[in-house]
């Protein structure tokens, strides 16, 4: 059974590109190994992030996500089984919430990922990757 999850958390340091860099080079090899698809948000101390693959993988990956001490109050804000992947063509895809610099304001200062609906975040994610400005992927 395949199953997506988004959430949110804060950053306990800064978001430095080394630490950014780190995060997707692990992560995107991890997840084409485990058939993990999915989308790292990233800026003004947030992480936003979406992952797809089957139940147990994508469970046990967040647990271990959960733990990690670089961010806290990891919040789950979406969890649902799916059919067909959203994701698909990412392992990881990487979309910066700033072009300059991750302290800035992003484009929709409103946004408040603890304060909406799952789905309104997964729209928000969707808006990001259709701009094509600010993304790096690499496909399974």
């Amino acid at each position: 059974m395949l199953i997506r999850i988004i959430y949110v958390s804060k950053a306990v340091g800064p978001q430095t590109t080394t630490m950014t860099n780190a995060i997707l080079q692990k992560s995107q090899a991890w997840n084409q190994a485990n058939d993990i698809t999915g989308v790292l948000c990233q800026g003004q101390g947030v992480f936003l992030q979406a992952l797809e693959g089957e139940r147990r993988t994508v469970t046990d990956l967040y647990a271990r996500i959960h733990a990690d001490q670089r961010h806290t109050n990891v919040e789950m804000l979406h969890c649902e089984s799916i059919v067909k992947r959203r994701y698909a063509n990412w392992s990881m895809a990487h979309v910066s919430l700033s072009d300059v610099d991750p302290e800035t304001t992003i484009d929709w200062p409103e946004f408040d990922p603890y304060g909406i609906t799952g789905l309104l975040v997964m729209a928000r994610i969707d808006d990001l990757l259709a701009s094509g400005t600010v993304i790096q992927s690499r496909t399974p």
